[in-house]
């Protein structure tokens, strides 16, 4: 699937849509994603914290839940948007989810706060990841 420039700006008006769903009591820190499936489809996911922070749901793997859920399997290009000054890459945890559903997804990344915007693959930012043999 070729990623257009219309298709990047969707993910991240799907995920800025969805930010204000976010719970995020404890960090103040709001963050939503959105996935561009293989077979073209957009899920949406949000960070869910939880006074145990162990059991917080990121954004990312909140959007893979919904993709897996959706019946499709691999991942294209995720958005996240924050309103946190910066803007946020996956953590380790959300890292690891992403690539056992995609190859090398583009990772775009947006602060509504600062309208700074940051683009990479997922290789750049997790170079040799955890993989099973299969």
């Amino acid at each position: 699937m070729e990623l257009r420039e219309e298709m990047l700006s969707k993910l991240l008006i799907e995920a800025e849509r969805v930010l204000r769903n976010s719970y995020a009591p404890y960090s103040n820190v709001r963050v939503a994603s959105a996935i561009l499936s293989e077979g073209g489809r957009v899920y949406t996911g949000v960070n869910v914290e939880n006074s145990s922070y162990g059991l917080t749901m990121c954004a990312e793997r909140s959007a893979v839940s919904a993709m897996i859920s959706g019946g499709d399997r691999s991942i294209i290009a995720i958005a996240i948007v924050t309103d946190y000054p910066e803007p946020l890459m996956p953590c380790g945890a959300c890292r690891q989810v992403i690539v056992e559903f995609s190859q090398n997804p583009l990772i775009v990344s947006y602060s509504t706060s600062t309208n700074r915007v940051y683009t990479v693959r997922l290789s750049d930012i997790f170079p040799k990841p955890f993989k099973l043999m299969k």
